[in-house]
């Protein structure tokens, strides 16, 4: 069975840039294949003009579970990839703390995930991501499992960090109105098999206030959206 099909897909350096589709179309793996996690059957993938072999360098990964260690402390979580690199572990726990406190979790380094609510633990596995300050940023659904608020407040927080660190940021989701609230870019999929139909581009002022949800330009958005999933049977138009 063919997961993608005639993927052709351009990401500028500092862009953020939403992968939309429903369940089964392939969003998940196109991005395991960025993240050089899984090999493709034909084509080919470029980072900063070089063919992909393996995992990028500069390569921060959040997935929709937290995938924290509960035995270990959140600092320990937090700086465990940047210890496999076998980085300067002083610098590395130094910019963990920072971290921490930047998402509202100030004192709880020496805390373990399990007394952690969901919402915390996403923070930490975010945080984990960006230890080592990488460019390049894959998210697959983050937030898909946590409740509205919490969702909302995270939306925020990644707004804040993606406009001050101009990292490149690769973002998967279900919701439109996440999608379009974050991005400059939205990568519309369908399924059998995985493929672009559409792309827009998000021409909304930043920073984005949670206000602008209910503003005519953002509602113009996500009916375009709905008209493209119309099209190709994901949603109905009735």
């Amino acid at each position: 069975m063919v997961a993608l099909e005639n993927i052709d897909l351009e990401i500028e350096e500092g862009e953020f840039v939403s992968i939309l589709g429903p369940s089964g179309c392939g969003k998940s793996t196109l991005l395991k294949c960025i993240a050089g996690l899984e090999r493709g059957s034909g084509g080919e993938i470029r980072v900063s003009s070089a063919p992909l072999d393996g995992p990028p360098k500069d390569l921060g990964v959040v997935f929709q579970r937290d995938l924290l260690l509960d035995w270990y402390t959140i600092l320990q979580n937090v700086v465990l990839t940047a210890t496999f690199k076998r980085l300067d572990r002083k610098a590395i726990e130094s910019r963990a703390i920072e971290l921490l406190d930047s998402f509202g979790l100030r004192g709880y380094a020496h805390r373990h995930p399990w007394e952690l609510s969901g919402g915390m633990r996403q923070r930490v596995a975010i945080c984990r991501a960006l230890v080592d300050d990488p460019r390049l940023l894959l998210m697959d659904e983050p937030f898909g499992a946590l409740d509205a608020m919490t969702r909302d407040d995270l939306n925020f927080e990644l707004q804040r960090l993606w406009l001050s660190s101009g990292k490149t940021v690769v973002f998967i989701t279900h919701s439109i109105p996440e999608a379009v609230f974050l991005s400059d870019r939205i990568v519309v999929m369908a399924r059998n098999p995985g493929r672009i139909v559409a792309q827009c581009t998000i021409d909304l002022p930043r920073p984005r206030r949670l206000a602008v949800r209910g503003s005519p330009e953002f509602a113009a958005y996500i009916a375009r959206i709905h008209s493209e999933f119309q099209r190709f049977g994901v949603l109905r138009a009735d």
